[in-house]
């Protein structure tokens, strides 16, 4: 039998490091070393075999140099990040396996691949509009969400449009919708995990992808599988869809 994959936690008290130290050892994997804000860092990374941060966004360059300085393979579950500090973090980690998606749920890694097929399906079939929506709990601090930012990438790349095309809310007299807008809408309140519909609109017909997450246990199972499977990848930046063979 394999031995546990030593795991060192970065953001080990915040709500996704609390369930992934919950869930670490059904998942075979240990928590080698939990470790927060005012904490260092570098003194555990020697004994962890991938490191999983969880923490927040302005903290992952400085993680991703420390993985690339010991040669840990890394998992990023933190979302929010700037352009600036997403070009950081990607010259960072060349050399090194690393896992970085906005969900790791494997039910999101799915509809990922069900809206993309949606698109490109839909693409010759007359008019059909596209409308995101986001729900989570009243603390969420960025938004749109991580997921919904892949969710935007992927209709993006099938729509062949750029970031421009994008409609963060609608306010006032905004005159009649135009082709090519893809509607973004963050909705906050409560205690909600996270809900993600990709609504596509035509004459007649609506269809509408969505997922509904009622607890994180999700998220943490989905990022300990990661790590797992990371711990024998070549190096290379990856996504759940390689984890769980999508690609």
């Amino acid at each position: 039998m394999s031995q546990p994959i030593r795991i060192l936690l970065n953001g080990a008290k915040g709500r996704m490091g609390l369930a992934i130290a919950n869930v670490a050892v059904s998942e075979k994997a240990v928590i080698a070393a939990g470790v927060d804000q005012g904490d260092n860092l570098a003194a555990h990374i020697s004994s962890a075999d991938v490191v999983i941060d969880f923490s927040f966004h302005s903290a992952t360059l400085a993680v991703a140099q420390l993985c690339a300085q010991h040669k840990k393979p890394l998992v990023i579950g933190t979302t929010g990040h700037t352009a600036e500090e997403k070009i950081a973090i990607n010259a960072a980690i060349k050399g090194l396996p690393v896992v970085w998606a906005g969900n790791y749920s494997v039910g999101v890694t799915l509809l990922n691949a069900l809206v993309r097929q949606a698109a490109r399906s839909l693409a010759d079939a007359g008019r059909w509009d596209i409308e995101v929506l986001e729900m989570h709990h009243r603390l969420k601090k960025d938004a749109p969400s991580g997921t919904a930012e892949t969710l935007l990438k992927i209709l993006l790349e099938e729509r062949e449009l750029t970031k421009d095309a994008l409609k963060h809310g609608r306010d006032g007299l905004v005159g009649e919708r135009p082709l090519n807008e893809i509607g973004v809408h963050a909705i906050r309140g409560g205690d909600v995990v996270g809900d993600h519909t990709v609504l596509f609109a035509a004459e007649g017909e609506r269809l509408e992808l969505t997922h509904k997450a009622s607890n994180r246990e999700i998220f943490a199972r989905g990022a300990v599988r990661a790590a797992r499977w990371l711990a024998s990848q070549p190096a290379g930046l990856y996504g759940m869809e390689d984890v769980l063979g999508l690609k």
